[in-house]
């Protein structure tokens, strides 16, 4: 099954970090799971790094390609689709790019990995 990583879950399972759910954990560490991130948290990353909102051991663009590769995530491009049905999404969530991830997980089809309550107020799959 495809599933789209929340930015704090990529975050976490690439640090191992026990805030990861079991059930969150073992999608993850499942060879059958297909893993995806979405380029919005690639620059949600890049942003918080650089404003001091975060701290990683390596530059961003590094970590983000090398954790990529160690647990098979594939990253999905933020298309003109994704940013409109974004954009149309009601304010139930202030986070732009928890509401671009939405609008990601509803087009492709994809339950979000998230430990966010707010995304589950959408009408999208989530898994924690």
């Amino acid at each position: 099954m495809r599933y789209l990583l929340d930015t704090h879950v990529f975050l976490w399972a690439a640090a191992g970090d026990p805030k990861l759910s079991s059930r969150a954990q073992g999608i993850v560490s499942d060879p059958m799971s297909e893993l995806f991130l979405s380029a919005a948290s690639a620059y949600e990353i890049g942003v918080k790094v650089a404003h001091g909102g975060i701290e990683l051991p390596d530059e961003p663009g590094l970590y983000l390609l090398t954790r990529m590769a160690v647990f098979g995530i594939r990253s999905i491009p933020v298309t003109t689709e994704h940013a409109v049905a974004a954009a149309a999404l009601p304010r139930l969530h202030a986070d732009p790019w928890d509401r671009l991830l939405v609008a990601q997980a509803r087009i492709e089809d994809m339950p979000i990995l998230t430990r966010d309550a707010l995304i589950s107020r959408y009408e999208v799959t989530t898994i924690w």
